[in-house]
């Protein structure tokens, strides 16, 4: 759904360096990822998944469908049967653009849904929170949980952890109940990738302490840690038992002058990233059309998403309206059947749009779906690179740590716009007047109509 202004060919991997191998059973790393430079003295590389709907905007069945997928891994390592085999065709063929492939697996990966086991399950802001809900449907709706960088009045904090390579490093953990973290369920971590296993353990070994149980299982889209049982072995010096499980396992080979040659690279590319826009004069902002879901027959009481807990009463009644609420906003947006349109979610706030998107699509039109993110990379108008265009706009949620860039990548690029229709989903705390003057005018140019989708 994005162009690509130039011919050339960015062989990345070859550039850095880095070397990716298929390691065990499952889908294939290669067809998952994408590879691409962050701007983060942490770490260099960034791999791009292909199926979790953050900087690639996906069809949204798939992106379901690898976290219903995941679940049901999670599932049977929780009742202690063998693991289900992996629809790897299926899931190849709709990372690869096959949209009846799509339709089909998430078809299927909804019907393998089992009974709830009476775990909760806990994502990581803000890549993994859409991923994390979808787990948790993924066992039947069991109760789920995300961490969060935004503070919240009136909730306290139950805990928190760090995340070393990330451009913003603090989690909070702020659930409506702290009770929901004080159970002896298995607790079941979820991230889009694992890379080196740190923040899992810091986590696990954070809330070990106030609140210690028998089971953890960490689960990811990819699994790229470095050989050795590090992360195994710190839970079990704890006391406790760990199993990990992973769509796609890969080991990934660093050279030692990685960040030499990625800054090399960054210099020789520069970034085809426009500055942020303009903010129109006061008073002047672009009229866009505004559907609020309170409107639309939203159940009363359901969150809008885990930041503070979900329930499984929460899950279901979530489900029960969906259909509903998909219809709804197709007629108070005006989607018109076969516009190439993007629902767009904001930050953490993924797990919501997702399912509008989802539903949409059920419904026959031609929806992908991607998110806003905190985490600055490098974009390269070429083929071979996963980030080949984007938009970059100030904070619109008034961020605890104070204002800062925010970004969107793939949403434009080529001749013309991108997209008929944009659906922007936001929170009432997103919903201000920096997102009229900052994000909605960046997407002005890639899309012929945006609305403005606002949550409970």
């Amino acid at each position: 759904m994005t162009g690509i202004t130039s011919e050339r060919r960015v062989p990345l991997a070859e550039r850095l360096g880095i070397r990716l191998r298929d390691v065990g059973a499952g889908a294939d790393p290669a067809v998952l990822l994408g590879l691409a430079l962050r701007r983060n003295p942490r770490r260099a590389q960034l791999l791009v998944s292909q199926v979790l709907g953050k900087h690639v905007p996906t069809d949204p069945r798939l992106v379901r469908a690898a976290g219903l997928l995941l679940g049901g891994l999670v599932a049977d390592t929780l009742a202690g049967t063998p693991l289900r085999p992996l629809p790897v065709a299926g899931l190849h063929a709709a990372v690869r653009g096959d949209r009846e492939a799509a339709a089909q697996l998430h078809a299927e990966a909804e019907q393998a849904i089992g009974r709830e086991p009476g775990a909760l399950v806990l994502g990581f802001a803000e890549t993994a929170t859409a991923l994390a809900h979808c787990v948790a449907e993924g066992l039947g709706g069991a109760a789920c949980l995300h961490s969060t960088r935004r503070p919240v009045p009136g909730y306290a904090v139950a805990g928190g952890f760090a995340e070393e390579h990330s451009h913003a490093t603090h989690h909070l953990l702020l659930p409506a109940d702290p009770a929901l973290l004080h159970s002896a369920a298995p607790l079941v971590l979820v991230d889009d990738e694992l890379s080196t296993g740190r923040t899992a353990l810091n986590t696990i070994t954070a809330l070990h302490r106030t609140a210690p149980r028998e089971h953890y299982v960490v689960a990811a889209l990819v699994d790229v840690r470095p050989a050795g049982n590090e992360l195994v072995d710190g839970v079990a010096a704890l006391g406790a038992r760990l199993d990990v499980l992973a769509l796609a396992r890969a080991a990934i080979e660093l050279p030692a002058d990685l960040a030499d040659r990625a800054a090399a690279l960054r210099a020789e590319f520069g970034d085809a990233l426009p500055p942020p826009p303009v903010p129109p004069p006061h008073g002047r902002e672009p009229r866009v059309p505004t559907v609020a879901l309170a409107d639309l027959g939203w159940p009363a009481g359901v969150p809008a998403g885990a930041r503070h807990g979900f329930t499984p009463h929460d899950h279901r009644r979530l489900a029960d309206a969906l259909p509903r609420l998909g219809a709804g906003l197709a007629r108070a947006a005006g989607l018109v059947p076969g516009e190439r349109t993007l629902v767009l979610g904001t930050e953490e706030l993924m797990h919501l749009p997702l399912r509008l998107a989802q539903a949409l699509a059920d419904a026959g039109h031609h929806v992908v779906f991607s998110s806003t993110t905190r985490s600055p990379a490098v974009v390269v108008a070429a083929q071979g690179y996963a980030l080949t265009s984007g938009i970059t706009f100030p904070a619109h949620d008034d961020p605890a740590d104070g204002p800062g860039p925010r970004f969107a990548y793939n949403v434009g690029g080529g001749d013309g716009p991108a997209w008929d229709h944009v659906l922007v989903v936001v929170d009432p705390p997103a919903d201000t007047a920096a997102l009229r003057s900052g994000l909605l005018p960046a997407l002005a140019q890639h899309a012929r109509r945006t609305s403005l989708v606002v949550t409970p």
